[in-house]
Order: C-alpha cells, then sequence, then structure tokens
C-alpha cells in the first residue's frame, strides 16, 4: 500500500517528466530522496536528447544522486519513477543499492519490477529493494497514453 510520501515521490516524478523540454523523449521522469527525504536529483529522460541509449530517467537520477553524495552506494535512498523500470535501470538500482523504489504506471512489454519480469526482487542477486508499484498509475499512464496516442 503507498504511503502519502510515495504518492508525493511519484507527483514529484510526473513534474519532472511534463517540465521536460519537448526533445522527442518519452515523457518519464524520476527522483531520487535519502533517507529522509531530501531530494538529492532528479532527471528526464533523454535518449533523444543526448544521443545516448541509456539516458533513461531513472540512470540519469542515479548518477546524479551518486555525485551529490559522493558515493555510488546509495544505501538508504528511495527512487520514485513514472513508470516501472526496465531490466537495465533494475539492475543499475540494483548495483546502486538503492533501499526502496516507487513507481507509477506499470508497462507490461518491458517491466522488470513484477510486469514483465522481476530483475528487483529476484532472490538470486545480493539486493533488493522494496518495491511500491502502481503509484498514481492512472496519472502516470496518461503521460504514457498522450505521447505514444495509447500505451499498453
Amino acid at each position: 500500500m503507498p504511503s502519502a510520501s510515495d504518492e508525493a515521490l511519484v507527483k514529484r516524478a510526473i513534474e519532472i517528466a511534463t517540465a521536460a523540454p519537448r526533445t522527442g523523449d518519452v515523457p518519464i521522469g524520476a527522483v531520487v530522496v535519502d533517507a529522509d527525504g531530501r531530494e538529492l536529483a532528479a532527471a528526464c529522460n533523454g535518449r533523444e536528447a543526448m544521443g545516448d541509449p541509456t539516458a533513461h530517467a531513472e540512470l540519469l537520477a542515479l548518477r546524479a544522486a551518486a555525485a551529490v553524495r559522493g558515493e555510488w552506494r546509495l544505501e538508504g535512498c528511495t527512487l520514485a519513477v513514472t513508470v516501472e523500470p526496465c531490466t537495465m535501470c533494475a539492475g543499475a538500482i540494483g548495483l546502486a543499492r538503492v533501499a526502496r523504489v516507487v513507481f507509477g504506471a506499470w508497462e507490461p512489454k518491458t517491466g522488470a519490477a513484477g510486469s514483465l519480469w522481476d530483475v528487483l526482487r529476484d532472490r538470486r542477486l545480493n539486493h533488493r529493494p522494496e518495491v511500491v508499484g502502481g503509484v498514481l498509475e492512472r496519472e502516470c499512464a496518461a503521460l504514457l497514453e498522450s505521447f505514444f496516442g495509447g500505451f499498453r
């Protein structure tokens, strides 16, 4: 069950996604907060803008948060994102030792937090963050539906 703080984090991720410059990137926003709820970093998708296939919102936010902390381990941190992370992002989240992942829309085509795969909670891995999905799902799915003209 999502908490009020989880909803606030996803609302912040939605703000990031909608405020992003129109570059042709899928409108996905991500935010990383520390254990005290202080925002360390926020990012939107940047694949088109940067010409970088790895410039997903989650990875850009993780990189920026690590730079702020001066440490690649983001233990105690929460990453909130508007859509379920893909396998690449889920792998990076685990490697960064993020404590919690909160996301909005489920992504049945590429999701790696319970839809298509469940990388984040795979018992074979040494780090498994808490995962809370479907937070403000309708609002997050609406961003994708307006971009793609019919998501899912």
